[in-house]
């Protein structure tokens, strides 16, 4: 009766502390506006910051994972948690842009990069058949409530409070579970420090960082020289890491993660789906809440408000589609979650336009939450079940390496995309607009340009002699930037939907 009773505390816990995670970066999103205003910075400082906190996540995950086999699970959980609470307490008190940075995106990244594998494995080996289905659901449907609710509760606290209240409500989680740490169980240490192999953790977090950081300067015109540079050698490095690994593998040593397991065809496309899912995910998750308060003027409750019905729906779907797997094999769920999520986001790119109202976009939105739910419901499971008992950690630090690596990418993809697409926008709509008066064409499209910089630091101010073009200009500009930036996310949707076919029919148990 007692073990039944506590049948599902652990993956309670360990959920709790996905939930704070998944909280910081949904609840944030709806408060860019407010956090350029009061840290005295950019937009593009503000979503590098978000792009950031996911990359630390992913570079460091591969070898928080392995800490787990020379700590312990429960040792490696509860010190990332400590770490964690730090940049947490120092994100709350940010008075510039650098400290939120060293709180929320290194300390709170670092010590996430602990945490997420060490839930994984805790869950994992803590239940077995049905039980392992269910709780890998409540363990995704978990994480889909922390979107779910931090849009709103980002939301309430950035409009009537303070959004530093958005990471000091995570410390009285962090509380709880230092509380009922007992009911984790420990895993007995299988590595010594001399078998760490620093050597593959330098290669691959180095890599990951020049790549992010490459697609962040894609963002700044001044930063483009650098862009080949950095993407390149975080590619080179990358291969060095991979070769490297390989080397250790065949001389006995212990590697930083058995790379062998992305040949298993279910575990590489599983790896290969999360990382898609994250990237329009992450997109969405910025886009619209800077959509919503720069251009059409609402707070951020309004934000969270017009976030809410696609987080319930993602929420309830991620929820759902477990027990959907029951029924239909998990391959279709998958395919059937990639396609109404595409279809989600090419609807959306019809909607954006100056006049726009929070309303217009709420269809599209909940269509997009369908997908990602039943995307989220599968992904995890059928990834972890392609790994052996003595490859769960490794397993785990590649799966959450991968889905916070596409989160960054997909966060500093979108300004990319909005960079092109208003490019464009500007050029159509001088060209629209059929009169330039006394200014020429280059002059207007200057003009409207500094316009657009200066948004980031939410005070745009028209100059008066593009107030005659600056209506059908800006509108134009935006339309055309919004359209092309979904656009090209229900592409990558539509690729994670081909990529599906190739997973072989079979019931994850």
């Amino acid at each position: 009766m007692e073990e039944n009773q506590y049948k599902w505390g652990v993956v309670i816990i360990a959920c709790m502390a996905i939930f704070i995670i998944v909280l910081d970066s949904s609840a944030m999103n709806v408060a860019i506006t407010t956090l350029v205003v009061e840290l005295n910075t950019t937009l593009s400082a503000i979503q590098g910051i978000i792009a950031i906190y996911a990359l630390v996540i992913a570079s460091f995950m591969l070898l928080g994972s392995k800490l787990q086999d020379i700590l312990g699970r429960k040792k490696a959980f509860l010190i990332g948690l400590g770490i964690y609470a730090c940049g947490t307490l120092t994100a709350t008190l940010s008075v510039n842009a650098t400290m939120l940075l060293i709180g929320w995106s290194i300390l709170e990244g670092i010590g996430a990069a602990m945490i997420l594998p060490a839930t994984t494995t805790i869950v994992g080996s803590h239940y077995s058949g049905k039980d392992k289905v269910t709780a890998f659901g409540i363990w995704g449907g978990i994480a889909a409530m922390g979107a779910a609710v931090g849009p709103i509760i980002g939301g309430i606290f950035t409009s009537f409070l303070t959004w530093r209240l958005v990471f000091g409500s995570e410390l009285i989680f962090v509380i709880i579970i230092f509380l009922f740490r007992n009911r984790i169980s420990e895993s007995v240490p299988t590595l010594k420090w001399k078998d760490l192999d620093l050597v593959g953790a330098v290669l691959s977090i180095v890599a990951l960082i020049l790549i992010v950081l490459g697609i962040l300067f894609l963002t700044r015109p001044e930063n483009w020289g650098s862009v080949a540079v950095l993407i390149g050698s975080g590619l080179v490095l990358f291969a060095i890491f991979l070769l490297w690994q390989r080397r250790r593998i065949k001389n006995g040593q212990e590697p930083l993660s058995d790379i062998y397991l992305l040949k298993d065809r279910i575990f590489g496309l599983g790896i290969l789906n999360n990382f898609i899912t994250q990237l329009p995910l992450a997109g969405f998750l910025f886009i619209i809440p800077v959509f919503l308060q720069q251009v059409t003027k609402v707070d951020a409750f309004t934000t969270g408000l017009t976030l809410l019905p696609a987080s319930i729906t993602i929420l309830i779907c991620s929820l759902g589609g477990a027990k959907l797997s029951s029924r239909l094999d998990p391959k279709y769920v998958l395919m059937l979650g990639f396609f109404v999520a595409a279809l989600g986001t090419f609807l959306l790119g019809g909607v954006f336009t100056v006049s726009a109202r929070p309303t217009d976009i709420v269809p599209g939105t909940v269509i997009f939450g369908i997908g990602i739910g039943l995307l989220l419901s599968q992904l995890t499971n059928i990834t972890m079940s392609a790994a052996g008992d003595d490859q769960e950690t490794d397993a785990a630090g590649l799966l959450n390496s991968f889905k916070n690596l596409g989160y960054s990418v997909g966060t500093a993809l979108i300004g990319v995309l909005l960079l092109v697409g208003i490019f464009y926008g500007v050029v159509a709509g001088v060209e629209a607009s059929g009169q330039t008066g006394n200014m020429t064409k280059a002059e207007i499209e200057g003009g409207v340009f500094k316009y657009v910089e200066k948004m980031q630091t939410g005070t745009p101010e028209v100059p008066p002699d593009l107030v005659p073009y600056y209506s059908q200009i800006i509108d134009s500009s935006i339309s055309s930037a919004m359209k092309q930036a979904f656009n090209v996310l229900s592409l990558i949707l539509l690729l994670g939907f081909v990529s599906c076919i190739f997973i072989p029919r079979r019931r994850t148990t």
